[in-house]
């Protein structure tokens, strides 16, 4: 598996620590498929806004469906999360 390194939460300053707070929700927890663009904040901003696009803009397949893309998707790349 990949290391790739991260800003800690509590070290995370600026830009990074409203990103954090955005996407963390109270508890300022960030999926870590997300948290690896710490040491880059706007990637991580742009993930997430592509995800938000494809997962809930127009496309003919429900969201249902495609959660039960990404899922599957997901297992044959036995990722962990």
């Amino acid at each position: 598996m990949a290391h790739i390194p991260y800003v800690p939460y509590e070290e995370a300053q600026g830009t990074l620590a409203e990103l954090y707070r955005r996407y963390g929700g109270p508890n300022m927890h960030v999926d870590h498929i997300i948290r690896v663009h710490s040491l880059n904040p706007p990637s991580m901003e742009h993930h997430v806004k592509l995800y938000a696009h494809l997962m809930r803009g127009p496309s003919p397949l429900s969201r249902a469906q495609r959660e039960m893309i990404a899922v599957t998707v997901s297992g044959v790349n036995r990722c962990f999360y």
